[in-house]
């Protein structure tokens, strides 16, 4: 047990100044984020963690300005927020993403700038623990994914949900859902591969492509995982499937148009090994009882510590 906690990976307390986003209003001055427990004030929350993605991420911005373009047209009300979570970049990240809301009039774009990466699981938990939308997504900076297809993921959420929880993932697995549009490196396919017999191994069954950056999330569903959250790597997507098998929330596969862009940050062959052992550490922590389920008054009936059946 004590070599497993040792080994095991360990998220970083938010320091002062990540609890605040730059925006372009009229002040230019920083404002306090949201918290995830409060009521929402948006439809939907957008959450985007980058590292170094000053020449990518203005494709992806494109992409939802157009897309909320397009729903206006006939959901004039529609709202939303856009939470750029700059995970400790060295390059100009974080100013691209602000010259592209001033340019475009995006007051509904936050920037936040971590102090040190974190990793892009410690991005995207921080930034939907700030995030204020009746359904919380999180996606790629790359643009990777047709960002139009969050249509597809909120409808299908909308038909799955129970008790107000619900979890939509886009799937590029185009052999188990064959509308997907994929286009894929054939290394990076078969490692997918192996990965998923891994994952299925190690109990995450029922799920065909646990790694798609494009995940949507009820507000409800988030309070549940989110504050559970331990691992900050790439593997943070499998604790997240973990959690909601274990609390009963509804998961369902959208297909999703993708296609793989270049100048990924991520090495296959020494993050793929990482993966693995991080995803081992995750499975017996929870196993073990060294993490716990923080209780929650909205599902009374959930343990603290899971046991090896619910896990």
């Amino acid at each position: 047990v004590l070599v497993v906690r040792y080994k095991s990976p360990k998220p970083r307390r938010r320091e002062e100044s990540e609890n605040y986003y730059l925006s372009i209003d009229e002040k230019h001055e920083r404002q306090r984020l949201g918290r995830l427990e409060d009521a929402a004030t948006v439809d939907l929350s957008i959450v985007v963690p980058a590292y170094n993605e000053e020449e990518r991420l203005p494709v992806l911005l494109e992409d939802v300005r157009a897309y909320v373009q397009t729903r206006r047209k006939t959901e004039p009300g529609f709202s939303y927020e856009l939470i750029i979570m700059d995970d400790g970049s060295t390059d100009k990240t974080l100013d691209v993403a602000m010259e592209y809301a001033r340019m475009h009039g995006m007051r509904e774009l936050k920037g936040v700038k971590h102090v040190i990466n974190r990793g892009k699981g410690g991005a995207v938990t921080q930034g939907i623990q700030s995030a204020m939308g009746r359904y919380v997504m999180f996606c790629d900076a790359d643009g990777a994914t047709r960002f139009g297809d969050i249509d597809a993921l909120l409808a299908h959420a909308k038909e799955a949900q129970r008790d107000g929880l619900v979890i939509a993932i886009g799937s590029r697995n185009n052999q188990a859902l064959s509308d997907t549009v994929v286009e894929r490196s054939h290394i990076r396919a078969f490692l997918q591969w192996g990965f998923h017999t891994y994952v299925t191994i190690l109990g995450v069954r029922g799920v065909r492509d646990t790694q798609c950056g494009f995940k949507l999330f009820s507000r409800s569903a988030a309070r549940l995982i989110f504050p559970n959250m331990h691992v900050e790597r790439f593997i943070f997507d499998i604790e997240i499937l973990l959690l909601a098998r274990y609390q009963h929330i509804p998961v369902v596969e959208v297909p999703v148009n993708w296609h793989e862009v270049a100048g990924s940050k991520m090495s296959i062959v020494r993050d793929s090994v990482q993966m693995a052992l991080d995803l081992l550490a995750v499975r017996l922590n929870y196993l073990l009882g060294s993490w716990k389920i923080a209780p929650s008054t909205s599902r009374p009936d959930i343990s603290p510590t899971p046991s090896a059946e619910q896990f």
